[in-house]
């Protein structure tokens, strides 16, 4: 199932006042990592899937990456993204990552930030990316955390006064969709354990090179105290694979 939520009106409205639509990757609080896993940019071309409103495709250029293509199902977020760009090297283009089908050895660095939970066949993404890689290329992803998409609920079991008492995780291993509710609009998530992505990158080809399940630093909760909740459950799971 190809999912658009973000050209509905209400959806998209909500989702433009959230800190990281306003502030960018600063207010992404795995951006830290995610930048550390990227590869050296420069000269290479580079594929964003699930762009959004550009802020990774603008980033790549900024370290001078020769061109990016930014890939997003979203005629709301393209607009966005078009009006925030001003670099000729940057092309935006309408589709949903399902649908990707670039020649062998296209690009030097495929990214994608947390948009992979809401595509149904991992695998498929998996080979595709493999194909438009060139030797030795690089493929960067975040994705909510299996712990965190397990139950469609995504949420705490609270106390009588209202304290989180702990991270219920049920169905772990029941892998597929999860309608979850996100900025008051119901939204298909796909549930997939650590082992089925990282099989699905080994049995592709790729290489794990590193993986993160973000635990946040020092100064992450210190400038936002919800992150202190991470160290009791991980939020975000980001991988670096190589072809």
């Amino acid at each position: 199932m190809k999912q658009n939520s973000y050209d509905n009106p209400g959806f998209f409205a909500k989702y433009s006042q959230m800190p990281r639509s306003i502030g960018g990757l600063d207010a992404a609080g795995e951006w830290s990592v995610f930048r550390a896993m990227l590869p050296e940019l420069r000269d290479k071309k580079v594929l964003d899937l699930g762009c959004g409103y550009g802020w990774h495709s603008r980033y790549v250029r900024e370290q001078h990456a020769s061109s990016v293509v930014g890939v997003d199902l979203s005629e709301k977020m393209l607009e966005r993204a078009r009006a925030m760009t001003q670099d000729e090297q940057i092309q935006y283009q309408r589709s949903a990552i399902e649908d990707i089908n670039y020649s062998e050895g296209e690009f030097d660095v495929v990214l994608s930030s947390l948009a992979l939970h809401y595509v149904e066949d991992f695998d498929s993404i998996c080979r595709k990316v493999y194909h438009s890689l060139a030797p030795g290329g690089t493929f960067v992803y975040s994705v909510e955390h299996p712990v965190y998409t397990a139950l469609p609920e995504q949420d705490w079991v609270y106390g009588v006064q209202g304290e989180k008492l702990h991270w219920p995780v049920d169905r772990y291993h029941e892998e597929g969709p999860r309608t979850a509710r996100f900025l008051d609009h119901d939204v298909v998530k796909y549930h997939r354990s650590i082992a089925t992505q990282v099989n699905g990158l080994i049995n592709s080809g790729f290489r794990i090179r590193e993986m993160s399940e973000l635990k946040p630093e020092k100064q992450l909760v210190e400038r936002d105290p919800e992150w202190k909740n991470a160290h009791r459950r991980p939020i975000f799971l980001l991988i670096a694979a190589d072809k």
